[in-house]
Formats: C-alpha cells, structure tokens, sequence
C-alpha cells in the first residue's frame, strides 16, 4: 500500500495550491481527480469557461466600441454558440495543460478515481480499471462545489440547463429565462443580453447582489434594463415546464407564467461530498454539501483538511487558493503568514464588470462610521474615452476624520484589475491622500483613483466649511 505525507482530494485551485505548497516542502504529495483532466471545476465547467465565454461574447459582439463606431457595429454578425465554444475550449486545454505541468515539475502525483474514506487514514480510488486504497497521513478535502438542482426544475441539457451546460447549448435562443440573481445568474443574464438575447431574470429577493455595493448594484441594474433584460424581482419560481414545441414555462409563486426558448438555473451551488463516505472519516456536512473548519482549515478530525468551495463563503477561486497554500503550510507546522480575509478582492464578472474590496456605504451606515466618498467617472478620464467605455466609474468610501480607506468600489470595464491599486493601499493602511501625491501613467484608468480622492477631499473640505 502506498503512503502519502498528503492525500489532496481534488485539483481544482485549493487543492493545486495545496499540493504544490506541500511538494515544496519535501512532502509525498497526491492529488485525485475524478475527472480524465485536472483542473477541477474552476478550470472545465466553472470560472475558466465563463469568463472566456464573457471574453467571446465582449468581442464578437463589438459591445465594448458601440459607443464609438455606433450600436450596430459587431465583429461579426451571426455569433452562433460554436463561436464561443472554440474559445471556450482553447482556453480550457491551455489551462489543463499549464495545471498538469505544474503537478508535473514538483513530483506531484495525480490519481484519476473517485475518492471515499474508509477511515480517517485510508481511501479508496476507485476508476474504470479497478480500486487502490492508499494510506494518508494528512488528508486535504478540496472537492468543489456544483450547480444546485431543484426537483422542481427538470434540467435537461438541452433547453432546461444549469450554469455547468451552458457552453454545450446546441444554439442561442431567442429568449431565455435566468433563474438565480446571484452572481452566476446575473453575469450569464448579461452575456446573453449583449448577444442580444432578451432575458428575463427571475430573482426571489428584493435586490440583486444585496452583499455589493448598492449604487454599484443600481448602476448595473441602468444597464441591464438597458439591454433589454427584464427583471422579475420578489418572485420565485413554481414549478418549469418544458412544452412539446420546445417552449419553456417558468410558473411562479404569484402566478405567472413566464415564457421563453430557454431556461438557465442557476440558484447555489451544493459541495461535491456525495461520494466522500464522509461517516467513515468521522466527519459530516451540512445540507449544503459544507464542511466546517477551523481558522487553519482544519476539520473536526485532527488529520483532515478542507479548503475551497467545500467549505462555504466566499467560494471564490482566488480565495480558494489562498486556502489552500494556508492549509498545506499548518499540516507540516509551517508558520506562513494568512493573509487578512478583510482584504480579498471580489470581482463579478457582468457587463459592465463589477469589482470590490472592504465596506460597503450600507455597512458603514448601519455601523454609524464617519465616512465620506469620492467617485471618479470613466466618461471624464482619457482612458474611459480612447476605450469606448463612457458608463465605468470609480467609488472610494474614505474615514472622514482619518481619510484611511475603507472601500473600493468599481463597475466598468477592468474593474477586477483596477481594484487591486485600492487593495494595495487598504493593505498598507494608507490614506486617500496617497492617490493625490502619487503620480499614475497617463492615460490610464488608474487616475480614476487620483480623481476619486480629489472629489472626496473637496467634498470633505465643503463640509467642514458649511459647519
């Protein structure tokens, strides 16, 4: 039997990160796949595909210059789902390609199976060509997470689908229903959109994204109407029918009958842990498929780790990593700095982007927190204008008695990049007052900084003159 320092249960990025983290260490590492092709979820059916299927879509479609060479212009006039399928697929082999080598180069081996325990030290891989058990002295759980079904919507991978399905859709249709306004339901409500789809967005909640920013949310909100989405909010849905001429029927709790080609569910995401055999390990998850860990990621069975989405918020990929490097380094007694959760960047990936890091002026609000903002519009900085994009701005949320920065919040096109100057700044406990005596490269969206202090500051500065 074959022992293993670390036994990582998954390769999508908490468990790459990990067993690479523990390799460098001089540790017996293994990663198991279930898959043919390492990656996990974030590389095949999850992040990957649909940020490169945003990326199809973006140039295709020729969205990001309408504003300058007019609303018809398109890179190319039919856009079919074999278009962004390619792209789609190119992307994904690359990655899969890159993880492999990775694995590669630090002598980590990749098993392909399914994994159960059949104790807290042993499990079993089981594949087509038969079953191994291996004995592991530390266990890493990094599973992911996948698309949450409900009885009442019968997927069917055709015109009933989830947000995994979505690249293998045979043709865009004409119009289609967006279950979940969470934040793979609205990036998808936006992609479709643009490729001029007419979406129908069905939310349970009073808001979209109610953990964002709210004039960020409101801002998004402006240019889905103005695609042409139309959003059922305080609704949820019935039951779905899927009718003999192709046609889907989303009947809701307030009886309505929406009706359209398609129908995208993408309400949560439950954690792959069904064939763990978690009893046997001694552990168990909640009815989210979650697993509790402690501040080191370590679970209730002193051996066994868990990282990524199986363990709940923020299931971010970004994050996910972060996890998982921190795991590996508290399994073999490495004293690695964590970063701050109180800094991790969140980026939605909608059209316009979204992208955030530390409060919200709602937070602030109900914490009864001095604070004062400073917005800088795309529209009004060289950049915006030479990249066609007249919609983006800029939000900082400063202390008013400090000016230490609270909150960055960005909607716009490059906001997931923008965001890391604030992040930077936050970090380092550094004033707003940073950005007016730095100098950025001109033109760049980075000024939307230097801009967004100026008006903050001048707002401060009237209103101790009003006092």
């Amino acid at each position: 039997m074959e022992i293993f320092d670390l036994l990582v249960l998954g390769s999508g990025p908490a468990g790459q990160r990990a067993a690479i983290s523990a390799a460098k260490l001089g540790k017996r590492v293994a990663v198991v796949e279930q898959r043919e092709f390492v990656g996990g979820v974030s590389v095949n059916t999850g992040t990957i595909p649909s940020k490169t299927f945003r990326e199809g879509v973006l140039h295709l479609s020729g969205y990001n210059y309408r504003s300058i060479y007019g609303m018809n212009y398109r890179v190319k006039d039919k856009i079919t789902m074999a278009d962004l399928a390619f792209r789609v697929q190119h992307v994904i082999k690359t990655e899969v390609d890159v993880t492999e080598a990775q694995l590669s180069r630090n002598n980590v081996e990749v098993l392909t199976g399914t994994a159960n325990f059949e104790d807290p030290t042993h499990i079993r891989v089981t594949n087509s060509r038969g079953a191994s058990v291996y004995e592991a002295t530390n266990t890493l759980i990094a599973v992911g997470s996948r698309p949450a079904t409900n009885p009442k919507v019968p997927l069917n991978g055709r015109n009933i689908i989830n947000s995994d399905q979505v690249i293998a859709m045979p043709e865009l249709p004409k119009t289609l229903i967006v279950v979940g306004g969470g934040v793979i339901g609205v990036e998808y409500a936006c992609m479709f959109a643009v490729l001029g789809v007419r979406v129908i967005l069905i939310e349970k909640r009073p808001k979209l994204l109610e953990f964002a920013d709210q004039e960020i949310v409101e801002a998004l909100s402006y240019h889905l109407r103005d695609s042409r989405v139309t959003m059922r909010l305080n609704e949820e849905v019935e039951s779905v029918e899927d009718l003999p001429d192709g046609t889907v029927v989303a009947n809701t709790e307030s009886k309505k009958k929406i009706s359209a080609n398609a129908l995208l569910y993408a309400v949560g995401r439950q954690g792959n842990v069904d064939d763990l055999n978690l009893t046997a390990a001694g552990l168990e998850a909640d009815k989210r498929g979650r697993i509790s860990v402690d501040e080191n990621y370590r679970t209730t069975v002193p051996n066994i780790f868990a990282a990524g989405d199986v363990v709940g918020f923020p299931a971010l990929a970004s994050v996910s990593m972060e996890q998982g490097r921190i795991a590996a380094a508290r399994i073999f007694g490495d004293d690695c700095i964590m970063s701050n959760p109180k800094y991790y960047p969140y980026g939605i990936y909608t059209i316009p982007e979204i992208s955030f890091i530390g409060k919200t002026e709602e937070q602030l609000t109900e914490e009864d927190a001095p604070y004062e903002v400073g917005v800088a519009y795309y529209r009004e900085i060289a950049r915006g204008q030479i990249r066609g994009d007249a919609t983006g701005r800029l939000k900082l949320i400063f202390h008013r008695e400090t000016r230490h920065l609270l909150g960055v919040h960005i909607i716009g096109e490059g906001a997931s990049e923008l965001v890391h100057i604030g992040q930077a700044v936050m970090a380092l406990n550094a004033t707003i007052d940073y950005f007016v005596d730095t100098v950025f490269n001109y033109p760049t969206l980075a000024e939307c900084y230097k801009a967004a202090a100026f008006n903050g500051l001048n707002r401060l500065s009237k209103a101790v003159e009003e006092i």
